[in-house]
C-alpha cells in the first residue's frame, strides 16, 4: 500500500459532519476508474501517484465548500475555472475528475498556466511544487484576486495562500488561512474548516 493512505485522509475528523465530508471526498477520489494505478514504469512512484490523485480530488471538492463573490463570474452561465501551475499531471487528473460535472450549477473546466503567465478568470488556483520562491512570485501576481489559492509548499500561508496541503503521518491534510481567504474575497464553509489540519485566523 502506498504511504499516503487515501482511506485515512481525514484522520481526526469528528462528528457526523466530518464523516459525511470525508465520505464525499473519498468518493471523489474514486471517480471514473477507482484507485490510481502506480506509474512506476514511467519513473513515478506509486506513493506520488496516489498523493497526486488525492490532491486532485480535494481540489474539486473544495469548490463545493467555497463561496465566491458574484463579481468572480462574468455571467450566469460562466464556468467555474480551476487553474493549475507547475503540476501538469495533476491537472490532467483533475480534468478527468471534473468532466461532465457541475459546481453551483456551473460546468467546471481546468486550465494550465506556465510560470510566466498571469492567471486570470480563475476561481481556484493550484500552485504545485515545493519551490517557495516560485510560489511567492505567483501569489504576488494574483494578490487580492477573488480566487481560492491552494499550494503544497512550506510556509505558503505566510505568502498569501488560502489552503496549503501537508503530509501529516503519511496522510494528505491541509491548513487554512482565514485572513488570506478574506483578502481574496472567498468564504469557506465551516464544514470544511472542521476537517482542516490547522485553521489560522491571523497570520500563521
Amino acid at each position: 500500500m502506498a504511504n499516503v493512505r487515501l482511506a485515512a485522509v481525514w484522520r481526526g475528523a469528528t462528528g457526523a459532519t466530518g464523516r459525511q465530508l470525508a465520505a464525499a471526498l473519498l468518493g471523489c477520489a474514486l471517480l471514473l476508474g477507482g484507485w490510481p494505478v502506480p506509474a512506476q514504469a514511467a519513473g513515478v512512484s506509486a506513493s506520488a501517484t496516489l498523493e497526486r490523485s488525492v490532491k486532485a480530488a480535494f481540489l474539486f471538492k473544495f469548490l463545493g465548500y467555497t463561496e465566491f463573490p458574484p463579481s468572480a463570474f462574468s455571467d450566469a452561465n460562466a464556468p467555474v475555472v480551476i487553474g493549475v501551475i507547475g503540476a501538469d499531471e495533476l491537472a490532467a487528473e483533475l480534468a478527468r475528475i471534473v468532466a461532465g460535472r457541475t459546481v453551483m450549477g456551473r460546468p467546471v473546466v481546468v486550465k494550465t498556466f506556465r510560470d510566466n503567465e498571469t492567471p486570470s478568470n480563475v476561481h481556484l488556483l493550484f500552485i504545485g511544487g515545493s519551490d517557495s520562491a516560485r510560489v511567492r512570485a505567483v501569489l504576488r501576481t494574483v494578490k487580492d484576486a477573488p480566487m481560492l489559492l491552494v499550494t503544497e509548499t512550506d510556509n505558503a500561508l505566510q505568502y498569501g495562500s488560502v489552503i496549503n496541503f501537508r503530509i501529516v503521518d503519511e496522510r494528505v491534510r491541509f491548513d487554512v488561512s482565514l485572513e488570506a481567504a478574506d483578502k481574496n474575497s472567498v468564504k469557506l464553509s465551516s464544514r470544511l474548516l472542521t476537517v482542516a489540519n490547522n485553521v489560522f485566523k491571523g497570520a500563521p
